[in-house]
C-alpha cells in the first residue's frame, strides 16, 4: 500500500483496474486507493504482469506498507506465484511489525519537540515516498522558505530520488514555520521529519523557537569539527574504525583515540583521519616558524605529535584531492553500466556515411518552409526508420527465456548530458513521427531533462539509444549499452574529406565529400554480424536519400 500523501497512514482498495494475469506497462493504472482527503491513482513505475492480488476490492483501513499484490516480469511464472499457507499471519506479522516500526518513529517524532503540550496546532512533514521503490532522498531545493504561505497543490521542495529530481506538493493549507532538513542535504530516509508547518501565522515564532529540529540533525548528521591541539591532546572514545581511515592510521602512525570520530555510532571516517593529519601539519608549521624567530642551540628532540616522523613526502598528498558526493542519478548510473559492461557481451561495427544529403535537405527545409530542424533529429528519424526496416535489430535479451524478443515500437533513447548525470528521454514510436515533430519533442524533453523534471514514463523503457557527440571535436567513438536495450548508435563529428567523386560524365575526379562516423554497440547476444551489418546498410542507404524519410 503506497504513501499517496504526507499524511496518509492507511487507505481502502476502492477498484483495481487489473485484473490478474494483465499485462502492466509504465503509468498504468493498478488500482484506485480511497486516503483520508481523495480517491487517487495508483500507477506502475514497472512494467510487469498482475500476478496475483492479496487485498481484494472494499477492504477497509489498509495500512501504509502492507503488500497487496504481487508482480511478476515473465507471463509463465503467474502459474508459480501463490499466497502459502498462513499468508494472512505473515501478512498481519509484518503489518504489525510495521506498526510497530510506525509507532517507534512516531516516538522519535514525538522527541524532536520541546514541551509539545505547550505547542500551538502544527504539523510534521515527513520525507514522502515518492516512488514504491524510493527508500531515502537527497533535499535538492527548497521551494519554499519559513514563514511563507502554502496553498494546496503548492510545490514545497524539490526531490531527488535514484530516479529523478521530483516536486514534493503540499495537500494542505498553512504556513511554513519550520525548515528541519536544509537544502542540499544527503540520504534523508524516507518518513524523517523535513518541515513542521502551521495552521495560523501568529504561531509561526513560537513553533520555530521550540521545535528542536537542530538536534535530530545532529543525531542524524553528526558535524565534522575540524580537531585542534587542544583536542587532540584529549582521549576520544570510538567504538569503530572505517577501513580506509584505518589504513591511514597505520600508514601515518597516528593515535586513533586522539581522533575524534564523525560517523554514525561513533565510527572514524577517513575524513576524521585526514583532518587530523591536516591539524598535525598546521602545528608543525607554526612550530617551525617559532622556532627560526628565537635561534637556539641545536639540540635532538622528539615530536610531541604523533605521526609526524616519516610523512615530509607523504602528508602533503593529502591535500591534493578532494571527495565529490555522487548525486542519486548517477550512483545509478554507475551501477547500470559496469553491469552492462561485465554481462553483455558487446559487439562494435563501425560506417562512415555522406552528410551532404541531410545537410543539403537541412539547409532547403530552412529556406523554403522556415521550418528549422538539427541534425541530432533526422538522425534519429534515420535510426528509427532503419529499425523498422530491420525488425531483427529493434529487439532484446531476455535472460530468463534465454532468446531475443522483438519490440512492437521504435521508442528511440536519446542521450542528454545534466548537471546531475546522463539522462536518457525516450521519443516513443518515432518511426511514425515527422522530422518537425521529433524535433519538437527532444527540445522539449531535452529542456526538462536538464531541470530534472521528466516523469518516470518519459526515460524508462525505450527499444534502442542514441549518443551524439558531433557538436564536439569528436571523430568516432564507442558507447556502451543501456540495458535491457541491444543497441546504442554512437555519432561522431562531420569532417571534410577529399575522394574520388563519380561526375555526371561518368568520370571519377577528386571532390570534397562531409563524412560522420558512425559505430554500432550491440549485444552479441541479439546482434550477429549479419543483423548488424543490415542495419549499418540501412542507415547508410536512408543517409544516401534522405527525401525518402518522408514518404
Amino acid at each position: 500500500m503506497p504513501a499517496l500523501s504526507p499524511t496518509m497512514s492507511q487507505g481502502n482498495i476502492a477498484k483495481w483496474r487489473k485484473k490478474e494475469g494483465d499485462k502492466i506497462n509504465v503509468g498504468d493504472v493498478l488500482c484506485d486507493i480511497e486516503t483520508d482527503k481523495a480517491t487517487l491513482e495508483f500507477e506502475s513505475l514497472e512494467e510487469g504482469f498482475l500476478a496475483k492480488i492479496l487485498v481484494p476490492e472494499g477492504s477497509k483501513d489498509v495500512p501504509v506498507g502492507q503488500p497487496i499484490a504481487i508482480t511478476v516480469e515473465d507471463p509463465d511464472d503467474i502459474k508459480n506465484v501463490s499466497v502459502p499457507a498462513g499468508g494472512g499471519a505473515e501478512v498481519k506479522e509484518e503489518t504489525s511489525e510495521k506498526r510497530i516500526g510506525n509507532e517507534e518513529k512516531k516516538q522519535q517524532t514525538s522527541s524532536l519537540k520541546t514541551n509539545t503540550a505547550e505547542l500551538p496546532p502544527h504539523f510534521v512533514l515527513g520525507m514522502p515516498a515518492l516512488s514504491p521503490t524510493m527508500s531515502q532522498g537527497n533535499i535538492a531545493k527548497w521551494r519554499k522558505q519559513e514563514g511563507d504561505k502554502i496553498e494546496v497543490g503548492d510545490v514545497l521542495c524539490e526531490i531527488e530520488t535514484d530516479k529523478a529530481t521530483l516536486e514534493f506538493e503540499s495537500l494542505e493549507e498553512g504556513f511554513l514555520a519550520k525548515i528541519l532538513v536544509p537544502d542540499g542535504s544527503k540520504d534523508v530516509p524516507v518518513g524523517q521529519p523535513i518541515a513542521v508547518t502551521v495552521e495560523d501565522p501568529n504561531d509561526i515564532e513560537s513553533v520555530k523557537t521550540s521545535f528542536s529540529g537542530d538536534r535530530m540533525l545532529q543525531e542524524d548528521k553528526p558535524v565534522r569539527h575540524d580537531p585542534t591541539p587542544k583536542t587532540k591532546a584529549q582521549k576520544t572514545s570510538f567504538s569503530r574504525i572505517s577501513p580506509s581511515a584505518k589504513l591511514l592510521i597505520l600508514e601515518h602512525g597516528l593515535d586513533a583515540s586522539s581522533i575524534p570520530p564523525s560517523g554514525p555510532r561513533g565510527t572514524i571516517l577517513k575524513g576524521d583521519v585526514l583532518a587530523a593529519i591536516k591539524s598535525v601539519i598546521g602545528s608543525s608549521k607554526i612550530s617551525s616558524s617559532k622556532e627560526k624567530q628565537t635561534p637556539s642551540p641545536p639540540v635532538k628532540s622528539q615530536t610531541a605529535s604523533p605521526g609526524l616522523s616519516g610523512l615530509k613526502s607523504t602528508l602533503p598528498q593529502a591535500d591534493a584531492y578532494e571527495d565529490l558526493p555522487n548525486s542519486q542519478i548517477r550512483k545509478v548510473i554507475a551501477t547500470r553500466l559496469l553491469e552492462s559492461k561485465q554481462s553483455t557481451p558487446h559487439l562494435y561495427l563501425s560506417s562512415d556515411v555522406i552528410l551532404d544529403p541531410l545537410l543539403s535537405f537541412r539547409k532547403e527545409l530552412k529556406e523554403n518552409f522556415d521550418v528549422k530542424v538539427s541534425v541530432n533529429d533526422i538522425v534519429i528519424k534515420v535510426v528509427a526508420t532503419a529499425l523498422r526496416n530491420v525488425p531483427e535489430a529493434n529487439a532484446y535479451w531476455d535472460v530468463k527465456k534465454g532468446e531475443a524478443v522483438f519490440s512492437d515500437a521504435v521508442d528511440i533513447s536519446i542521450a542528454v548530458a545534466t548537471d546531475k548525470g546522463l539522462m536518457t528521454p525516450i521519443i516513443r514510436n518515432a518511426d511514425q513521427k515527422s522530422i518537425s515533430a521529433i524535433s519538437l519533442e527532444v527540445k522539449e524533453l531535452a529542456e526538462r531533462a536538464r531541470a530534472g523534471k521528466l516523469k518516470p514514463n518519459e526515460f524508462q523503457g525505450g527499444t534502442f539509444s542514441i549518443s551524439n557527440l558531433g557538436m564536439f571535436p569528436v571523430d568516432h567513438f564507442c558507447a556502451i549499452i543501456n540495458p535491457p536495450q541491444a543497441g546504442i548508435l554512437a555519432v561522431g563529428r562531420g569532417n571534410q574529406v577529399v575522394e574520388p567523386v563519380v561526375g555526371a560524365d561518368g568520370i571519377e575526379k577528386p571532390g570534397i565529400v562531409t563524412k560522420m562516423s558512425l559505430t554500432l554497440s550491440a549485444d552479441h547476444r541479439v546482434f550477429d554480424g549479419h543483423v548488424g551489418g543490415a542495419f549499418l546498410a540501412a542507415l547508410r542507404s536512408n543517409f544516401s536519400d534522405i527525401r525518402r524519410l518522408l514518404l
